[in-house]
């Protein structure tokens, strides 16, 4: 399950914001997630629970927010939405599309005391 290492990741990310900001908890965190990154948000929040405890984010809500795929097709010029990555254009049906958005894992936000 690679959830649970990018799971470290966001916690490692939240724990260095701490350090810096100088926040001593996480009550809030605003994740992006892709609907084209192959993670799932279920195992992310089950993940999340575990891999906070005994850090700044433990107790901490976690909530994602999906990024629907998107891309910019190089023969007709036209932004579409894909629903699976190397898709095909909706628009013409030629598989020159590149990914604009849908791979996201960012922490958007955090609400912190």
């Amino acid at each position: 399950m690679h959830e649970m290492a990018l799971t470290l990741g966001v916690i490692d990310l939240i724990a260095d914001a701490a350090r810096r900001e100088s926040f001593s908890r996480a009550r809030v965190v605003v994740l992006e997630l892709g609907d084209l990154g192959h993670v799932e948000p279920e195992a992310m929040l089950f993940c999340f629970d575990a891999a906070s405890r005994g850090t700044v984010a433990e107790g901490a809500r976690l909530e994602i927010v999906r990024v629907p795929g998107q891309g910019w097709c190089l023969d007709c010029a036209k932004t579409v939405a894909l629903a699976e990555r190397f898709g095909a254009c909706p628009e013409c049906g030629r598989h020159h599309v590149q990914m604009t958005a849908g791979d996201e894992l960012r922490v958007k936000e955090l609400e912190v005391e």
